[in-house]
């Protein structure tokens, strides 16, 4: 008993040693009930739309005024003409736009009857689903706001299109959001756990002292993990079309690039994870819920980002996969080409660049 209890003590001073295991055993559990409490909801806030108001009367801006009025919707563009739809839709700012027809308040009063078009981005169907819900009941709202005490058969009726997934098919929101979390499995993590293996296992040192300058050594063992990233992206694209109907509306080849962007960023993150880790288990640790779970949280994979806290919808911006996700549906629902994708691109190519320059300090200062 008296050994067991020595060793149980050895074991806690080891752990108390070690700053990093500390943190992420205590910290990581608080960041993953703060990331729960908050991302986790069904509720929809602050979504922006644009809209179309041909009539331009004092019931149609009215009619505006109390879409946005209360919490769930945020008038971001106020378009001037049809074609217009399909560009703000494209920017990607927009989760729904609303067409107000000419002459809405005469159809409304004298032919008791007005037309309001609800047209929603579907690429994520249940968010879809719940705005043209949101956007009803306030119309419904508002349309026995106009009755008022009288009991006359005035209605507006509400058209809804479901723009690039007409079907509300799940997998069109889950397969992007699939091949984002495997390619950052597969890239970051398995690359700092493979130079961190080295680095407890004291092997690191001796590579360090071979004819190849370290740079080459660390490309050199993350070279095979960049090709099987590559062949998962390819096998989930083929699932997602051919098993699963998704399209491809955009150029095959940007879409290889970018998921080559993709996966030279998780590695460069991988390795920068490697860097502040000397274990392996550290190593899969820090990556599993430091970066995988939050990742899935605020990358707008399953819950939408502007729902959250103001201080989550930053974060989400540090999430490499929230700018890929978005740039997988831009090009595979929306055709988007380059013009419309490059912004995010560029972020991407900032984060790499980023992490591979703490990547080589850190480096050097710990292994110089």
């Amino acid at each position: 008993m008296r050994q067991f209890i020595v060793f149980a003590k050895k074991e806690f001073y080891h752990i108390f040693r070690d700053k990093r295991t500390l943190l992420i055993l205590f910290g990581m559990p608080i960041v993953q009930i703060v990331l729960f409490g908050f991302a986790i909801t069904n509720e929809i806030k602050n979504a922006e739309i644009a809209v179309l108001d041909q009539s331009g009367d004092y019931y149609s801006t009215r009619l505006v005024q109390k879409l946005q009025a209360g919490s769930y919707f945020k008038v971001d563009k106020m378009l001037q003409s049809a074609k217009a739809i399909d560009a703000a839709f494209r920017e990607g700012h927009i989760k729904m736009a609303v067409v107000i027809p000419p002459k809405f308040s005469d159809a409304f009063f004298h032919l008791k009857k007005a037309q309001v078009q609800l047209l929603a981005d579907a690429g994520d169907p249940n968010t879809a689903t719940t705005l043209i819900n949101y956007a009803r009941s306030i119309i419904g709202s508002y349309q026995q706001e106009l009755n008022g005490p009288q009991q006359l058969p005035l209605t507006i009726n509400t058209t809804v299109r479901m723009q690039y997934n007409s079907a509300l098919k799940s997998v069109f929101l889950f397969v992007p959001g699939v091949m984002t979390l495997i390619l950052l499995l597969v890239s970051a993590m398995m690359t700092s756990i493979t130079i961190a293996r080295e680095k407890e296992l004291g092997t690191m040192e001796i590579l360090l002292v071979s004819p190849l300058p370290p740079p080459l050594i660390v490309v050199g063992k993350v070279v095979p993990y960049i090709a099987l990233s590559f062949i998962n992206a390819l096998v989930i694209l083929g699932m997602g079309v051919w098993l699963f109907g998704m399209p491809i509306r955009g150029s095959i080849a940007l879409l290889l690039l970018e998921c080559a962007l993709f996966v030279l960023t998780s590695l460069a993150l991988g390795i920068l994870i490697s860097t502040v880790t000397d274990k392996q288990q550290t190593a899969m640790m820090a990556s599993m819920m430091g970066l995988l779970m939050p990742t899935t949280l605020l990358s707008g994979f399953i819950f939408p980002i502007e729902s959250m806290p103001w201080p989550l919808q930053w974060l989400s911006n540090l999430m490499p996969a929230k700018w890929f996700i978005i740039i997988l549906k831009d090009i595979m629902l929306k055709g988007s080409g380059l013009r419309e994708v490059w912004p995010q691109s560029l972020v991407l190519c900032g984060m790499t660049l980023l992490f591979v320059v703490i990547s080589i300090r850190k480096f050097k200062i710990r292994l110089g």
